[in-house]
């Protein structure tokens, strides 16, 4: 799971980002307020933010997260105890506020809780089966390799599993919110599927993905 961390303490940012990319996360980091909107569209799946940061506070950028990413989580972290800050934060959409100094624990403890989904495999059939802790593509006990962006591409159905993830969506997580075309994501479906059992990966015409009914989550 994508995480961006907006931090301008760098000491903080490195230990923020060297912890939860041991616990599996992938996780950018920036300094600058504008430079986090810049990058909101690469399709992250948690925010962690502090409020006073250089040419935009965090509190404006949740307010960009909440205009178009509504359910993604976000966190402010902030050293500022004042109550009216904290209820603004709340108001405006955070999902859990913590005060600076805190424990790293205490932060990785939250994003599991709000940024990782319960469970461990994605279960396509009795053979296949993906981790998606640890990125992993099994079929039976054999392991297969999967490029960055067919892992990005599952990703997206990690925490919302049924949901029919159109083209925009894909070409903003998966691309990273770089622009592509209909060929290139039709092209990287089509890899991934003969990875997978056949109809695991269902085309909804004209619109985008989904997965078979019959994958779950366990």
């Amino acid at each position: 799971m994508k995480i961006l961390i907006l931090e301008d303490n760098m000491s903080l940012s490195n230990v923020m980002k060297h912890t939860l990319t041991k616990e599996g996360f992938i996780v950018d980091c920036f300094f600058d307020g504008e430079e986090a909107l810049e990058a909101l569209e690469n399709g992250y799946a948690c925010f962690i933010l502090d409020i006073n940061v250089p040419n935009l506070d965090g509190i404006s950028i949740l307010e960009a997260i909440r205009m178009n990413h509504k359910d993604v989580p976000t966190i402010i972290i902030s050293s500022n105890h004042d109550l009216e800050k904290i209820q603004q934060s709340y108001e405006t959409g955070c999902d859990d506020y913590l005060k600076k100094p805190f424990y790293i624990f205490e932060l990785v403890q939250k994003v599991k809780k709000y940024c990782s989904p319960e469970g461990k495999y994605l279960v396509f059939d009795e053979e296949y089966k993906y981790d998606f802790q640890n990125n992993i593509l099994y079929q039976n006990q054999t392991e297969i390799e999967l490029t960055k962006k067919e892992i990005l591409f599952l990703e997206l159905f990690v925490k919302n599993l049924h949901h029919l993830a159109t083209y925009n969506e894909i070409e903003e997580y998966v691309w990273e919110g770089e622009e592509t075309t209909l060929v290139n994501i039709r092209a990287m479906i089509k890899r991934l599927r003969k990875k997978l059992p056949e109809n695991g990966i269902v085309i909804v015409k004209g619109l985008g993905y989904s997965l078979n009914k019959n994958v779950k989550i366990v």
